[in-house]
């Protein structure tokens, strides 16, 4: 949308509500609900502020310390939300409201707040075209769906909730159709928001499913995946239902977020492809896969952010346990995909959980690394990479904060203030958890010992 069809909009009463909001460091989005007409009064030409501890609270919104642009000693201050009119359109599941997207910068005009999300993939997308290159990227997220409402859900604790459909298999179109007014309604409301939908399956988990979207330049791509992660959760509560995005909600498949990402020379043409070479990579293609394989330890903290992300690593599961890349081996880290202009990588190990810019940003950073570098790549996986002696991706937040914490490479990279904004952001994850008394250890201890 233009902001001359907002106008009209507004002026024929169809739009009330303005919606202004950036990508949190948990993913999500925060903002706040203008009226129309002051949006195109007041805030379309001066803008409008927020307060700098959204980008410094754990999951639950608690302000938290450790933070070195954002304290209760410095005040608590503001950002200003710098408006993005590109990303200007309706908001999904809501009809007489609109969604502009933001970066965040500082008020005395010293420019972006470089450890949020957005500024993070920014910086990466920058780099990438100082070589010359333009990144495109995909994300497959999953998600499973459940009879019971959102507060429902949380009366019950999260307990012994009823997934929408009982019956569900990989791809199984009986098994989507028991949820398909649900699938219809977000698929329709993404596609009138403008992200062109490819389609949903069915995915193994109960209720489990997936609706994929067209790859897209990496900033709108991730602009519109945390768009419809925000609508899904909406659209399913006027549903009575409710949906989690968690890595790993029960024992059984965790919820993923492949993420299939390549680059392009800026005028379209296929950096990645050389048909006269093995299997049509091309020197840089090795280069990149060869980096993004060279930093995932390192940079996992970005794909599995949270202490629950690290329960889908299982052997067997398709979500990756061994760092390796294999041409359409599901069993490995880094899957390579596609020919000629379809030629890609696919990253396995992104869970429903992840920060999609900062996943991609840690993508790009790697396979520019490699680049730079020129590192080489070792031959492929053809077996089942689950059981090869290979170097495996972290299995606690505790060892991937470690990995990032030391890294010389994430440094030069993202710079040492985004390094330790995240490394903070990992102890507060941790310090909680290991605060909490959890329902395993009740169980096991109640009574038993």
């Amino acid at each position: 949308m233009t902001i001359e069809q907002l106008r009209a909009q507004i002026t024929e009463g169809v739009i009330d509500t303005v919606i202004v909001a950036f990508t949190d460091m948990q993913g999500r989005l925060q903002g706040k609900r203008l009226h129309a007409r002051f949006f195109l009064d007041h805030v379309l030409e001066h803008g409008t502020e927020g307060c700098n501890y959204l980008l410094a609270v754990d999951v639950e919104m608690n302000t938290v310390g450790g933070y070195a642009m954002s304290s209760w000693e410095q005040g608590y201050g503001d950002f200003f939300f710098d408006m993005d009119l590109s990303t200007l359109r309706h908001t999904p599941g809501q009809p007489n409201s609109v969604t502009i997207q933001c970066d965040l910068t500082w008020l005395d005009g010293s420019g972006a707040v470089r450890p949020s999300p957005r500024s993070v993939l920014k910086a990466q997308v920058a780099s990438a075209e100082a070589l010359g290159l333009t990144a495109y990227a995909g994300t497959e997220l999953e998600f499973i769906v459940f009879e019971d409402s959102f507060d429902a859900a949380w009366d019950r604790r999260y307990h012994g909730l009823t997934g929408a459909n009982r019956y569900n298999v990989d791809y199984s179109i009986l098994g989507g159709t028991r949820v398909e007014p649900l699938l219809r309604e977000i698929r329709g409301e993404m596609y009138a928001a403008g992200c062109i939908v490819e389609g949903a399956k069915g995915e193994c988990n109960l209720g489990q499913h997936e609706i994929a979207f067209l790859y897209d330049e990496v900033v709108r791509t991730c602009d519109n995946h945390v768009i419809y992660k925000t609508a899904a959760k909406e659209i399913a509560a006027k549903h009575g239902q409710s949906l989690t995005f968690m890595a790993k909600y029960d024992e059984r498949e965790g919820n993923s977020c492949h993420i299939h990402l390549s680059f392009r020379g800026p005028d379209g043409s296929l950096t990645f492809v050389d048909d006269t070479r093995p299997g049509g990579h091309s020197v840089t293609f090795d280069h990149f896969l060869a980096g993004v394989l060279a930093t995932m330890r390192e940079f996992s903290y970005f794909y599995a952010p949270n202490i629950n992300s690290y329960k889908r690593f299982q052997p067997g599961s398709f979500a990756p346990t061994a760092i390796a890349w294999g041409r359409d081996n599901r069993t490995c880290a880094l899957r390579v995909v596609g020919h000629g202009a379809g030629l890609r990588v696919e990253n396995r190990v992104p869970g429903g959980d992840v920060n999609p810019y900062l996943a991609v940003a840690a993508m790009m950073a790697g396979g520019l690394h490699g680049i730079r570098h020129e590192l080489p790549l070792e031959p492929p996986v053809t077996g089942n990479a689950y059981v090869a002696d290979l170097a495996h991706v972290p299995t606690t937040l505790r060892e991937a904060r470690d990995l990032l914490a030391s890294s010389e490479v994430a440094r030069a990279a993202f710079g040492e203030d985004v390094v330790a904004h995240y490394v903070n952001c990992a102890d507060v994850e941790l310090s909680a958890f290991e605060a909490a008394v959890t329902d395993w250890e009740r169980v096991r201890g109640f009574e038993r010992l």
